[in-house]
């Protein structure tokens, strides 16, 4: 869709600061314990509002649910809401729509000896799955006769609070057990292990998780445990203060101490997960042949592959998917590359594909090669508390040379460190990374004001301005130890939006009602000076002068 030109126009830089929210401003807020100048200095000349970065304003069921990055960057780029991932799902559980298609083909592979397994995230989350869908689909292979499923747990503690693992396996076990009861189906957990130990790793940034994985689900080479719930106290056991994430791969043993639930010749496998970013590399593990090099898988079963959705459009990956997502064209990046602007946009590794891939609507490609310049830079493999400033500087090194190269109209970014950081629940490292963000946007400050730009500075969701757990009414949660319970997950956070047009041009804050996420897109545009698409939501900024 081309756009039209509207009123004065001036390059624009947009930057997320990935789970940099507004918090309660509290001994347990990172971002207001920080010391940002630069980020104090901005909202001070420039104008501010704080939006919406979760729930329904991102397109998710319910305002109970925490915004996260995918979802946020679909937003953001889409510039107007539409059902995310987890709705769809319940939609298509809802009218059983999930039963035809992918379903009905993974069912034929059981009946006809084969195995049903189920992989995914034991996560009520709903960020990268939900264990109700996972008990609907158990539910539905009892009721269809199936003689033999095998489940292969990730634990969470990142969009969930975290330690509560053994409550998640537990309910899950609970639910084996009344269908082994009533229908007599052979169901049980076989594999297991922490969701950044194994299996869900994305971007390619740390291929051995995804083959410890592999070992355990597929080829049950993994130490053995009784169960899951054993497996989980033993790790716990043996590394104190073992956060949920990181648990070991484990495999659950038969009566003889075998691994119960190996993937076999014939069998069907449907990973859970709605959420595409780290559900890719296990899915072209399972459904490449062999010009798979990645890691060595030693054995490849020949399976009946699906996932819960389409991962990836471009690619087709998977061929085979349960629910098919919404379609989002027309996203801000696929107009301005339509009129011919050029772009520009840099993160490292780990935030990569949210400020391209998911930015653009869940397409992988570009819309237009010779005018879109896409830089990735490598994140450190080590703990994000080990060096909790990131590739901040980088980053800010790569936009400076875009920024002084006067043919990029849009110049977008993301800095990982309050989201990646935060997630380790660390309060230290996390105040470490958010300073180190403020640096780097005080330097691009300095460079737009130089070049006569306009700044805009939001966030996707909230993380690193709340990093305890908190009871119902808000007050900081403490471990049996008596020490505050470090909080991993994202929040239901406002985030700031705040925009600086050093362009002299005079701006003020347009009167809308909710705003969110949604409204980036149509304020990217109106500060490029272009005609606003009618089906983007209004922008957050007028004109005036």
């Amino acid at each position: 869709m081309k756009l039209t030109a509207a009123q004065p126009a001036t390059r624009v830089v947009f930057l997320v600061l990935d789970g940099i929210g507004d918090g309660p401003g509290d001994g347990f807020d990172a971002v207001a314990l920080a010391r940002t100048p630069h980020l104090d200095r901005l909202r001070r000349e420039g104008l501010v509002t704080a939006i919406r970065a979760h729930g329904t304003a991102v397109g998710l069921p319910s305002d109970s649910d925490i915004g996260n990055s995918e979802v946020g960057h679909n937003i953001l780029g889409a510039g107007r809401v539409f059902p995310q991932g987890a709705s769809s799902v319940e939609t298509a559980i809802a009218s059983g729509a999930i039963w035809q298609g992918c379903w009905r083909e993974a069912v034929a592979k059981a009946q006809a000896g084969g195995t049903l397994h189920l992989l995914g995230l034991l996560s009520d989350g709903n960020v990268h799955a939900h264990e109700r869908h996972l008990f609907a689909m158990l539910d539905r292979a009892a009721e269809e006769g199936l003689k033999r499923v095998r489940v292969h747990v990730l634990l969470d503690g990142r969009d969930v609070m975290d330690k509560t693992a053994h409550v998640h396996i537990e309910r899950l076990e609970q639910h084996l057990a009344a269908l082994r009861a009533k229908s007599g189906i052979d169901a049980c957990i076989a594999s297991g292990g922490g969701r950044m130990a194994i299996t869900m790793d994305r971007y390619g940034a740390d291929w051995p998780m995804v083959a410890r994985g592999w070992q355990a689900h597929v080829l049950g080479q993994a130490p053995v445990a009784a169960s899951a719930m054993a497996a989980l106290e033993a790790a716990r056991a043996a590394t104190a203060d073992l956060s949920d994430q990181y648990v070991p791969a484990f495999v659950v043993g038969d009566a003889q101490g075998q691994p119960c639930g190996t993937v076999n010749d014939g069998d069907a496998v449907i990973l859970f997960n709605f959420r595409g970013d780290r559900a890719i590399e296990i899915t072209r593990a399972f459904t490449e042949g062999a010009s798979f090099t990645d890691f060595d898988r030693q054995r490849v079963p020949q399976v009946f592959f699906a996932g819960m959705m389409l991962y990836d459009g471009d690619a087709g990956i998977p061929a085979n998917f349960l629910v098919a997502p919404a379609a989002v064209s027309d996203t801000v990046s696929e107009c301005l590359a339509d009129t011919g602007i050029r772009q520009f946009a840099c993160a490292e590794t780990q935030k990569f594909g949210h400020i391209t891939y998911f930015w653009n609507g869940n397409k992988s490609g570009k819309f237009n090669e010779a005018t879109e310049t896409y830089l990735e830079i490598p994140s450190d493999r080590v703990p994000f508390d080990q060096r909790p400033w990131m590739k901040s500087a980088e980053t800010a090194d790569a936009l400076l040379e875009a920024i002084a190269d006067p043919g990029y109209t849009f110049v977008r970014a993301n800095f990982a460190g309050g989201d990646m950081v935060g997630h380790t629940g660390k309060l230290e490292a996390a105040i470490l990374a958010v300073e180190s963000v403020d640096l780097a946007v005080g330097r691009l400050m300095q460079a737009a004001e130089a070049h006569k730009l306009c700044l805009v500075v939001t966030a996707d969701h909230g993380n690193a301005e709340d990093m305890v757990e908190r009871d119902g009414k808000g007050q900081p949660l403490n471990d049996a130890a008596g020490q505050p319970m470090g909080r991993t997950s994202h929040t239901r956070s406002l985030v700031p939006f705040i925009v600086r047009d050093y362009s002299g041009r005079q701006l003020r804050l347009a009167d809308v009602a909710k705003p969110g996420l949604a409204n980036a897109a149509a304020t990217i545009v109106t500060l490029l000076g272009l005609q606003v698409p009618a089906h983007f939501e209004p922008s957050l900024v007028n004109v005036v002068g």
